[in-house]
């Protein structure tokens, strides 16, 4: 199952921040959720979310 792990106010945060925890070997998706908006969530497999939560943490406060 997916989980939501964040909501991403464009597409340019929500390509930077899938392909920093793709690079950490994480399985990501996006997708959009208001076309008007222009907003996308990311989501994970609720398997991974601890980790993934870790280091999305750091590349939102680095």
């Amino acid at each position: 199952m997916w989980t939501v792990i964040y909501i991403a106010p464009t597409t340019r945060i929500a390509d930077n921040i899938k392909n920093r925890l793709t690079e950490e070997g994480f399985l990501v998706q996006v997708r959009p959720i208001n076309h008007s908006k222009q907003q996308y969530e990311i989501l994970v497999p609720s398997g991974e979310l601890e980790e993934v939560q870790e280091v999305l943490n750091s590349i939102l406060h680095p």
